[in-house]
């Protein structure tokens, strides 16, 4: 079984912004009716506490299912330094942002490549703790930051502002695009993941 999630994480946030960003997202999907302005026990991790859907959640999903029956259904917001991932499995590959060369972490039997993975989990953590995360691109010999970086099957995103949906029917391209207005036409990426 399992919960599953859906993370819309704001790509160009800076943390000087990402508080006010999360407020006005958040109001304005009070006032569509997609969330409930009371906080309460219904989403996983952090703090536990979140928005409910509201009455018109429906017009933020594609097909629409009762979520008033899970106990985790909630909208849960996180601001401040992040690295966002889809939950269960390992990523596949990156994409360098400089020369758009593609690094592989598994070989043709999906084993992990060690060598391949261990610079990037190392960037992950330094730039979780407000550092760089640099990654020199195996391909071009160039250093970027690993925020900068894509992952196949947008498996990570570093961000610092992300709207997390647990147990929704999946997000519509238009609600998504309402988000990204609402974050004033900042670039998103949209996390799928299980628990």
């Amino acid at each position: 079984m399992g919960d599953y999630f859906q993370t819309i994480v704001d790509l160009d946030a800076t943390e000087q912004e990402a508080g006010e960003l999360a407020a006005h997202v958040l109001d304005r999907l009070i006032a569509e009716g997609i969330v409930r302005a009371e906080r309460t026990d219904c989403v996983l991790g952090g703090s536990g506490h979140g928005h409910a859907p509201g009455p018109h959640y429906a017009h933020a999903v594609d097909e629409p299912e009762p979520v008033d029956l899970l106990w985790a259904n909630g909208l849960d917001i996180t601001t401040g330094r992040t690295v966002f991932d889809s939950g269960q499995g390992e990523p596949g590959a990156a994409t360098c942002p400089l020369c758009a060369t593609e690094t592989r972490f598994h070989d043709d039997e999906w084993a992990l490549d060690d060598e391949a993975w261990r610079p990037f989990s190392h960037s992950f953590d330094d730039w979780a703790e407000g550092g760089e995360g640099t990654i020199r691109c195996p391909s071009c010999d160039r250093t970027s930051g690993i925020d900068r970086w894509s992952w196949e099957d947008d498996y990570f995103a570093c961000g610092r502002l992300g709207l997390t949906f647990w147990n929704w029917a999946e997000l519509t391209g238009e609600f998504e695009e309402r988000v990204r207005r609402h974050l004033g036409g900042h670039r998103t990426v949209t996390l799928y993941g299980k628990l």
